[in-house]
C-alpha cells in the first residue's frame, strides 16, 4: 500500500506564544523540528482574526521550510491575495467562523460551487494544489471535483468525538461513511487526505483506508509534545500510521 504522508499542523505552538504576547515558542522552530522528526509537510492556518498563526509566521515558514507548506485559509479575497503572493505548495480552503474554537465542520461546496470554482482557478494557475476541507457527504465530494480542486481533506472530527464519548457503534458507522467518501473521491480523480482531532487512539482505522494519501494532525501532537517531546511524539504517530498501513494497526 502507498506510504501515507504526515502533515504536522503547528498552529497551536503559536496559540501558546500568543497567550503571553511573546516571541516564543516559535512555530517556525516547531516546523523545522517536525521536518527533522519525519513530517512530510507542515500545515498552518492563517485565520481572519490571527488568533494563532500571523502573517509574519507565513513569511518565515515560506523562507525556512524544506518540505511543502499546506496553507489553510478561508475562501476570502484577503486570503487569496496572501496565497497568491506566497504561492505555497498547497492551499486548503476551510470554513471559518470567528466565534468557533476550532473548525467545526466541512466546507459547504455544493451550494457555493460557482464562487468557489472562480476562487480556486487563480490559485491553481499559480501552481498551488488546492484542497477543500469537507465532510463525507457525496454531494460535497462531487461538487469539490466540479469546482476544480485537486484534493479533498475529509473531516475526521466527528469520528474522533464519537470515539472519545464511547459511542462506538456510531463511531464505526462514521468510519464506514468516511471510507465510502474516500472511495468516491478517489473514483472522481481527487487525491484524498483526512484530518481533525486524530490521536494515537483514533489514527489507525483512518490510516488504514487505502485511498488516503495524507493525514494532517496538529492539536494532539502539540499537546502530547508537552509530555513526550515533539520529535518522539511525531515518531510515534508515524509508527502507528505505518503499522496501520501495513495491516498491523
Amino acid at each position: 500500500m502507498t506510504r501515507l504522508r504526515l502533515g504536522v499542523n503547528i498552529d497551536h505552538v503559536a496559540t501558546v506564544r500568543n497567550a503571553r504576547g511573546s516571541a516564543y515558542p516559535d512555530p517556525v522552530r516547531a516546523a523545522l523540528l517536525a521536518e527533522e522528526a519525519g513530517a512530510d509537510g507542515i500545515t498552518a492556518h492563517l485565520r481572519e482574526d490571527r488568533r494563532h498563526i500571523v502573517d509574519d509566521d507565513i513569511e518565515r515558514l515560506m523562507a525556512a521550510l524544506t518540505r511543502p507548506l499546506n496553507f489553510e485559509m478561508a475562501a476570502t479575497a484577503e486570503m487569496q491575495e496572501i496565497a497568491l503572493r506566497h504561492r505555497p505548495h498547497a492551499v486548503c480552503l476551510v470554513p471559518e467562523k470567528r466565534e468557533e474554537r476550532t473548525t467545526e465542520g466541512g466546507l459547504e461546496v455544493a451550494s457555493d460551487l460557482n464562487r468557489l470554482s472562480g476562487f480556486i482557478a487563480p490559485l491553481a494557475e499559480a501552481g498551488c494544489r488546492v484542497s477543500l476541507f469537507i465532510g463525507h457527504d457525496p454531494r460535497q465530494i462531487e461538487a469539490a471535483a466540479r469546482a476544480g480542486a485537486a484534493v479533498v481533506e475529509l473531516h475526521t472530527g466527528h469520528y474522533c468525538d464519537l470515539h472519545a464519548d464511547g459511542r462506538f457503534a456510531e463511531r464505526d458507522a462514521e468510519l464506514a461513511a468516511l471510507a465510502e467518501g474516500a472511495r468516491l473521491a478517489h473514483g472522481l480523480g481527487l487525491e484524498v487526505h483526512a484530518g481533525h482531532g486524530l490521536t494515537f487512539d483514533t489514527v489507525a482505522p483512518i490510516a488504514a483506508l487505502p485511498e488516503l494519501r495524507e493525514l494532517n494532525i496538529g492539536h494532539f501532537l502539540i499537546g502530547e509534545a508537552i509530555f513526550a517531546g515533539l520529535a518522539s511524539t511525531i515518531a510515534e504517530m508515524r509508527r502507528r500510521m505505518d503499522a496501520a498501513r501495513a495491516g498491523k494497526g
